[in-house]
């Protein structure tokens, strides 16, 4: 994650190597009362392992949604529907009735292919059990979220422990002191060491979103997904959040994956990609 002066790159190709993350096809409907509101219309994307890619979109353009579908909190719209993308060129014809051939390329015979796939180092989240589900968020995906969500009757030590205590179950008793000792270093980390006994309420609202961050690192993941993570601060807060968060990529090796409405805050990433109306935009 590095600062730029200049607009961000917006490449427009999958990176060289092979991608930690491959979302294809993504599709998301809401049901309020009997209206359903479509919100994801065949999102793809690929994340390379070790690249910090920011999703920027206004309010309600589909990009908490896209977030909670790959760290697999929800789970998308199993069939698409009448979509078909050209076997030679790749071109997206959804909506369009049976066509014989591609209005891109002329290629006949589009291939037809309905399934959403959300593929995680070569497995497919999308397939998983809740059990295997359960196993993926709690060991490969570490969530930073624009409010928090901290335990406020919990200590900030407590708090980053709760990951640990999640992914261990009934087997935490004996790692408890390795988690404790890990929760400790990343507070330490972040400047933190000398709060570990406060509860949120003490803190002010970086030092509670560092204690999220650190909560997200417990388990070691591989993911991080951070929505939204410096909306609720100000620009100097957020700004000390942000190169926090480039200091952990470096160290830890994390693949990112941010969302934001924000031009300033995505300018941080390696790759920015824009979401509107449920629709990637030039990625």
């Amino acid at each position: 994650m590095t600062t730029a002066a200049a607009q961000p790159e917006l490449r427009t190709t999958p990176p060289a190597h092979a991608p930690l993350i491959r979302v294809e096809r993504l599709r998301k409907t809401y049901k309020l009362g009997r209206v359903k509101v479509p919100v994801l219309h065949g999102v793809s994307l690929d994340v390379a392992s070790d690249e910090t890619v920011a999703i920027l979109g206004a309010s309600g353009s589909g990009k908490s949604t896209l977030l909670h579908l790959v760290g697999g909190l929800d789970r998308p719209d199993r069939q698409v529907k009448n979509y078909r993308r050209c076997a030679r060129c790749g071109y997206d014809m959804a909506g369009l009735e049976a066509p014989r051939v591609c209005p891109e390329c002329a290629c006949p015979a589009p291939a037809l292919n309905e399934r959403a796939s959300i593929v995680f180092d070569g497995r497919n989240v999308t397939s998983l059990s809740a059990r295997q589900l359960n196993r993926f968020r709690a060991r490969d995906v570490g969530f930073v979220f624009q409010f928090y969500h901290l335990l406020p009757e919990l200590t900030v030590l407590q708090n980053v422990t709760v990951g640990a205590m999640i992914r261990h179950g009934l087997g935490y008793a004996s790692s408890a002191a390795d988690a404790r000792a890990r929760a400790g270093e990343l507070l330490d980390a972040f400047g933190l060491g000398h709060r570990l006994r406060h509860r949120p309420a003490q803190l002010s609202g970086g030092e509670r979103q560092r204690v999220a961050i650190a909560r997200a690192l417990i388990n070691k993941p591989r993911l991080l997904l951070a929505d939204e993570p410096t909306g609720n601060l100000d620009a100097e807060t957020g700004a000390q959040i942000l190169d926090a968060l480039a200091d952990l990529r470096e160290k830890f090796g994390l693949t990112m994956l941010m969302v934001t409405h924000d031009p300033a805050v995505a300018e941080r990433a390696d790759r920015v990609v824009r979401l509107h109306d449920g629709v990637i935009q030039g990625a």
